[in-house]
């Protein structure tokens, strides 16, 4: 068995019409997900649903996320953090389309999170 060895900022290839999603890592109950986005925006009345929590870290880059409920924005920067619980409908409000916004998503089974 060999390690698998990587960079979460090379080719990065930032791309105004589409996100790009990388699977880093997937086992059968955690997935490890890169996300680089350049301004791209979920789209109007679509929230994410998942049935698994999700831990997500930005690491570069700019954005904000809307929760179902009226809670309003949460802006992120560089280094913060969120646990998203399974089912907590959620929605990507904006992304910096200056530069690349890099996401670290990390999904596993419901009520595992802290």
């Amino acid at each position: 068995m060999r390690p698998t060895v990587g960079n979460l900022y090379a080719d990065l290839a930032p791309d105004a019409a589409a996100e790009r999603f990388d699977a880093l890592l997937a086992r059968r109950d955690v997935t490890i997900e890169r996300i680089v986005s350049m301004g791209q925006t979920s789209p109007d009345g679509f929230w994410y649903d998942d049935p698994r929590d999700e831990w997500v870290v930005l690491l570069a880059g700019a954005a904000a996320l809307q929760f179902d409920g009226g809670a309003g924005e949460l802006r992120l920067a560089p280094g913060d953090h969120v646990h998203i619980p399974a089912h907590c409908r959620h929605r990507v409000a904006w992304t910096d389309a200056r530069e690349p916004t890099v996401w670290l998503a990390v999904y596993f089974p419901a009520g595992e999170g802290r």
